[in-house]
């Protein structure tokens, strides 16, 4: 039995079952796979996956049972591996932050000066995406922190540790009539084109969902990833923008006015996302506190030791 094999079965696995998908993420080939998951299966005397001609169809009963052994062996062996890289690598390392556009513009640049401050010797990256590809690089060891507003609390395998809260704006050029309404509502906001966030970013769901409530249909005709560029579009008069309250600054953002909108959309909680069973090295603590100051060593552990697949930890 071989590690290689247990990669290759938990990939299948992870993949659908299609071989060919799992072949290209594990950069190998098809037929080594299938000869691979073969021989470990004449190994085990069981059969992992069920199969009509070539085709994966299934995973067996015991099937599943391997898989999960699979998947913690994995995890172990990749233990090892951080844990040896941690004392023998003294204050170096590496470090993988994925994260979405609007944390590394508005949220992250303070905490990763701060920290590259005092961990000069560690490799620090930031991985952007949209909150699934963050996610799954989170689950697959292709990032060390995953940090995000959606989709997170979507992976019962990612431990989810609440950092933090915030709220929507409303952004209009100065002198639209919008700025008059005193509150605003969502029936004046419905009334013009709006320009908001992708579907999958920055809290849209809660958008969407409060219009939803109110039997309203919002007139989005532009949607991005990026604040910088909702208010851009905003200035040249094509909507009004709705977008997180830490992207907008009245020094920088000359020309437009925001006006709150927590009364509309409520609050958003920003989360980290850590594989379950993953060893936290000693620079990752100090990063995720830096980041979010209630999460001190203490708290992650007991968060990870405690919190069960599926469930948000709460401080």
């Amino acid at each position: 039995m071989k590690l290689q094999q247990l990669r290759y079965l938990v990939e299948v696995a992870r993949r659908g079952l299609n071989v060919s998908e799992a072949a290209a993420a594990l950069y190998t080939s098809q037929p080594g796979i299938s000869k691979q998951i073969k021989l470990l299966e004449e190994e085990l005397g069981v059969t992992v996956f069920e199969r009509s001609g070539k085709r994966l169809t299934a995973v067996t009963e015991p099937g599943g049972v391997v898989l999960g052994i699979a998947e913690r062996i994995l995890r172990d062996a990749e233990n090892i591996r951080r844990v040896g890289e941690e004392y023998a690598g003294g204050d170096s390392g590496s470090l993988v932050i994925a994260t979405t556009h609007t944390q590394a513009r508005y949220a992250l640049p303070a905490v990763v000066k701060n920290f590259v401050d005092r961990h000069p010797k560690v490799r620090l990256s930031l991985r952007q995406g949209h909150p699934t590809q963050i996610a799954e690089w989170a689950l697959k060891g292709e990032a060390d922190i995953a940090i995000a507003t959606e989709a997170l609390d979507q992976y019962p395998q990612l431990l989810m540790l609440p950092c933090y809260q915030w709220v929507h704006c409303v952004i209009a050029p100065e002198g639209h009539p919008i700025l008059g309404e005193k509150p605003l509502s969502l029936a004046a906001l419905s009334r013009w084109p709006l320009i908001t966030y992708d579907s999958a970013f920055a809290g849209r769901s809660r958008i969407n969902k409060a219009f939803e409530l109110a039997q309203l249909t919002p007139n989005v005709v532009l949607t991005a990833i990026d604040a910088d560029v909702i208010k851009t579009y905003v200035s040249l008069g094509l909507g009004l923008g709705i977008i997180a309250g830490m992207a907008f600054d009245p020094a920088r953002d000359a020309g437009l006015q925001a006006l709150p909108a927590e009364h509309l959309f409520g609050s958003n909680t920003t989360r980290i996302g850590l594989r379950r069973g993953n060893h936290i090295r000693r620079y990752e603590y100090e990063f995720i506190e830096l980041f979010a100051p209630q999460l001190t060593r203490k708290a992650v552990d007991m968060a990870m030791a405690g919190a069960r697949p599926g469930e948000e930890y709460q401080l």
